[in-house]
């Protein structure tokens, strides 16, 4: 019972880790969808998008994690200190990082397009940094205390590998979900909202993002306002049912003893879903049809 509780309560952090993990790269504009905000001004598009991108969203979370869980190791096991406040004290120092680094990307990047008339907006810096910063350290704090609940030798649970290792590797996973899930809901549906969705987007249009927003001028806090009602729950979900299952299967049966029957619990939960990804797919096309012609510009 104990196990199923600490189970359940992961699955809550990891559901909540991964809606800020994706938050967190859609105000940042990170990942995929970054590239056609670094094009857009070289097309002619100036903007107000924050553009960071300091690397792929996978081995950027898994440095603020690992870097979080090595720092609340330190604080737990040099000084003695309570997890729950070392834990909180490594996420802070995620965050820091994260905004040190998306501070010097997004200026590095906007002064390298000077020639294309794109500027640094100090409003952008100030308002959407400490926004990163703050997604950061919720999706640094969650991945952290799952991982110190599995490896932590007085719960039950007990996982081999060292406490920032797996931190480590938690941080590679939600990122990677993030980047694939996430992003979907971010550069197709928002940025390109003159195409057609679903129509695919020639490489000659790369760049051609939307600059306005519903009042104004957007920036990167309509977007991340955008996919808090969609994506981010999406990416959140995606990420709490990996922990979850995942987890669940080595909960129900014993990795000492019935290894195998976890083995084998993962392959047919893995089948599953192909299988019922398969169907909607197919549900989805049947009952919408094939996507229409596309003939251009929706405005022209």
């Amino acid at each position: 019972m104990v196990s199923m509780g600490l189970l359940a309560a992961m699955g809550a952090l990891a559901t909540v880790a991964g809606a800020s993990e994706d938050l967190e790269s859609d105000v940042g504009s990170q990942s995929n969808p970054n590239s056609q905000v670094q094009l857009a001004a070289q097309v002619g598009h100036t903007h107000r998008i924050y553009n960071k991108a300091i690397s792929g969203e996978p081995p950027s979370n898994a440095l603020y994690a690992a870097l979080a869980a090595v720092t609340a190791s330190v604080l737990m096991s040099g000084y003695g200190m309570n997890a729950f406040f070392a834990i909180a004290i490594g996420s802070v120092m995620a965050a820091i990082f994260n905004g040190i680094f998306s501070v010097t990307a997004y200026m590095g990047r906007n002064t390298s397009q000077a020639r294309f008339n794109q500027y640094v907006y100090l409003d952008v810096l100030r308002t959407h940094t400490t926004a990163i910063m703050a997604h950061a350290y919720i999706t640094a704090f969650c991945v952290v205390t799952i991982s110190y609940i599995m490896t932590a030798p007085w719960l039950p649970i007990q996982h081999p590998f060292p406490f920032p290792l797996v931190a480590m590797i938690w941080g590679l996973a939600i990122g990677a979900i993030g980047s694939s899930t996430g992003d979907v809901h971010y550069g197709g549906e928002r940025e390109f909202q003159n195409y057609i969705f679903g129509a695919g987007l020639n490489a000659a249009n790369s760049g051609d993002i939307v600059t306005r927003a519903e009042a104004g001028l957007r920036s990167s806090i309509d977007n991340v306002w955008f996919c808090a009602r969609f994506g981010g729950p999406v990416t959140g979900m995606a990420f709490g049912l990996t922990v979850f299952l995942d987890n669940w299967r080595t909960t129900i049966f014993d990795p000492a003893t019935q290894g195998w029957y976890a083995v084998l619990t993962g392959i047919v939960i893995v089948i599953l879903f192909i299988v019922y990804n398969r169907i909607l797919e197919i549900r989805a096309r049947k009952r919408y049809g094939p996507y229409p012609e596309y003939k251009g510009d929706i405005e022209a």
